[in-house]
């Protein structure tokens, strides 16, 4: 069976900030790591809300996943305000913020290794 290798496979995350305001910055932040593509998109409101925020998608290989997403707490912390990421990885809802980015990330370096 032919293999391509694996490493033309993409995958994405997306990535909600609690303060749009820094969302240009995680965008350029992550957009510095290697092999790493993001894009803006309007997200999808939730059941009863009205407004949709606009979120993060982080496109790479799945290396490239895990690498961008170990920067994360380096992001958070160089943030002046208290600001929270949150993502879905394998289903699994995820919320980053400067209190518990070090018991959070272990779990999702985890899931996105699998």
């Amino acid at each position: 069976m032919p293999s391509d290798g694996g490493s033309h496979t993409r995958d994405g995350v997306e990535l909600a900030v609690s303060d749009q305001s820094q969302l240009a910055a995680l965008r350029d932040w992550m957009s510095s790591q290697p092999g790493v593509d993001v894009a803006v998109v309007t997200g999808t409101p939730g059941p009863g809300e009205l407004g949709v925020l606009d979120v993060l998608v982080v496109l790479a290989s799945t290396s490239g996943v895990v690498g961008a997403i170990r920067t994360l707490p380096d992001f958070i912390r160089s943030r002046r305000s208290g600001i929270r990421i949150e993502t879905t990885v394998d289903g699994q809802p995820f919320v980053l913020d400067a209190t518990n980015v070090d018991e959070v990330m272990p779990i999702l370096e985890r899931l996105l290794d699998d």
